[in-house]
């Protein structure tokens, strides 16, 4: 078979959020880059995600020409109500604490405003390749190859991002004694139903004894709830009677009351895991988003790691490529870790402080009450949860550094 052959600035793999947006971002700096997606378009927009945005998401989305949807149908959040059995409701009051505010707005939205943004200014992505392989990505002149139509191809290009997510072949890539990876698996899932009702005002995280439960929301029609459940369950195992019988009874009564129950028009059980893979670069590969790392959904923070991945990568390769300046993407992989394990902390104390684990004792049941009553008790604990859950600002290097370099 002939293989044909192409040329880019940056092969990006993986058309999801990140992939998209980094693309869009380059192409506004005057940087040609092509995307190569395994799934059809009409797949990716179909995926269901998280919809929680950080202040620095948002505003990131706003510079590059990419809120208007957003801005109109998105809603804006002073921060999220969570609560424990027997004990007061707690508001994260973000715009109290930091004056920043969150934005409710669905991945599946934002991957369609990058699709659209992408089209209109005639952005090259390929969707539904196969075969995909990255080469010599130690050299100045790494290259990929894929399968399109039956058609064998050659991508030249001078970076690669691998935004192709946990299963993607972009991380394994980087050999074996280079790579290092950090797992938690946790001992229990998330039960989650779409329908069709309105949602509640804010969103509430729950902690109860028979386990944790959580009312989102994706639109003003669409609503989004989670309760913790066994690994060994399946969703034929839950009817929607049987979910929202179980789901108002692990939220205050006030709350439960204001939750309108309906058929459920989608039912999914997702494992919870936290995942760091370390160095996101390696030669002029580069890994932004699930591809280097995974949080547990409690802390908001899967979306908005993806976002800051792209914002730093992208200062990178607009530096590098435009003005030869080459400290930040140098230091890429340093400075995206420091936020992802700032978040992937975050995340792991929230999913501790708000589940039941099966093998709790006596002690550890104690100190997880506890921490949630210094929550309420003390302001400096207040101010430093909503600090971290409204999304920590984008770090900047040095002043010195950047000189010497």
């Amino acid at each position: 078979m002939t293989q044909q052959s192409d040329r880019t600035q940056v092969a990006i793999i993986g058309g999801g959020p990140s992939g998209l947006l980094l693309s869009h971002i380059l192409s506004e700096n005057g940087i040609d880059s092509v995307v190569l997606e395994r799934q059809s378009k009409a797949y990716v927009l179909s995926r269901i995600r998280a919809g929680l945005l950080e202040a620095g998401t948002v505003q990131l989305l706003r510079d590059y020409g990419l809120a208007e949807r957003m801005d109109e149908n998105g809603k804006s959040k002073d921060g999220s109500w969570i609560t424990r059995q027997g004990l007061d409701s707690h508001f994260i009051d973000t715009h109290k604490w930091t004056g920043k505010r969150m934005m409710v707005y669905g991945q599946t939205e934002i991957t369609e405003d990058l699709y659209d943004a992408r089209e209109r200014a005639g952005g090259n992505i390929l969707n539904e390749v196969a075969d995909v392989a990255l080469h010599e990505v130690t050299s100045d002149k790494p290259h990929v190859t894929y399968t399109k139509d039956g058609q064998s191809y050659r991508l030249e290009c001078d970076y690669i991002a691998g935004c192709d997510g946990f299963h993607g072949v972009s991380r394994k890539t980087i050999p074996a004694d280079i790579l290092r990876c950090y797992e938690r698996a946790y001992p229990f899932g998330w039960l989650g139903i779409m329908a069709e009702v309105p949602p509640l005002p804010d969103l509430v995280y729950a902690y109860h004894e028979r386990g944790f439960a959580l009312a989102s929301q994706r639109n003003r029609l669409l609503s989004r709830y989670y309760i913790q459940c066994p690994l060994s369950d399946s969703v034929l195992d839950w009817s929607d009677d049987r979910f929202w019988e179980e789901l108002l009874a692990r939220f205050p009564a006030d709350v439960a009351a204001e939750i309108e129950t309906g058929p459920s028009i989608e039912k999914s059980i997702a494992p919870l895991r936290s995942f760091v893979a370390e160095p996101m670069q390696y030669g002029r590969l580069f890994l932004a988003g699930d591809a280097a790392h995974i949080v547990p959904p409690t802390g908001a923070k899967g979306l908005n790691l993806a976002a800051s991945d792209v914002h730093y990568l992208s200062r990178g390769l607009v530096e590098q490529i435009k003005s030869d300046r080459p400290t930040h993407l140098q230091r890429y992989s340093e400075l995206a870790l420091r936020r992802v394990w700032s978040s992937e902390n975050f995340s792991w104390r929230m999913t501790q402080m708000m589940h039941v684990f099966p093998d709790m004792n006596g002690f550890d049941s104690k100190i997880q009450h506890n921490s949630y009553e210094l929550l309420l008790q003390n302001e400096a604990h207040q101010r430093a949860l909503a600090e971290e859950y409204v999304g920590l600002p984008f770090e900047e290097l040095d002043a010195l550094t950047l000189t010497a370099a």
